[in-house]
């Protein structure tokens, strides 16, 4: 076979050329592209990192403004409560003094009702008195012709009513 015979004379010049291409590709691709894309990736790396780290620190004082937020709305609410609490014992405290006056009224009303129900009754009882010593009289005179005093009618009468 010529291929083979061939193979001695071409095999120094195959090396070299061999050596020429994987040296140049070396040199062009190993020397001057990959350290320009490792440079690239740390770069990228260092501004991934940051950015981390730059989150969780925005994270970090986000949390710490919550937590400002609602502790500030928990003494809102707190003094709101107070408030309404005030609010409420005073409104409890007019509505007391305004039941205690109304109540005053209510009684004096009640006591001047009494009273004038009870001058009614005695004046009732006078004339329910008079109106029974005047009939006493009368029956008296009446049925057995007896001429009766009209005081001696009512002390008679006040004596049996009054008992």
């Amino acid at each position: 076979m010529p291929q083979i015979a061939q193979l001695a004379e071409t095999y120094s010049s195959q090396i070299f050329w061999l050596l020429v291409f994987f040296g140049f590709t070396f040199f062009v691709i190993g020397r001057g592209m990959v350290p320009r894309v490792m440079a690239t990736v740390s770069a990228r790396e260092a501004q991934v990192s940051g950015d981390l780290a730059a989150a969780e620190a925005a994270r970090g004082e986000a949390q710490a403004v919550e937590l400002r937020w609602q502790a500030a709305l928990a003494d809102q609410r707190a003094e709101a409560q107070g408030l309404i609490a005030k609010a409420k014992a005073a409104a409890a405290s007019a509505a007391e003094a305004r039941l205690a006056k109304a109540a005053a009224a209510v009684d004096a009303r009640v006591a001047d009702a009494e009273a004038q129900i009870a001058k009614a009754r005695a004046g009732a009882l006078d004339e329910i008195e008079n109106v029974a010593a005047d009939a006493a009289g009368e029956i008296a005179a009446r049925l057995a012709g007896l001429t009766v005093d009209a005081g001696a009618a009512r002390t008679a009468v006040k004596e049996v009513l009054h008992g």
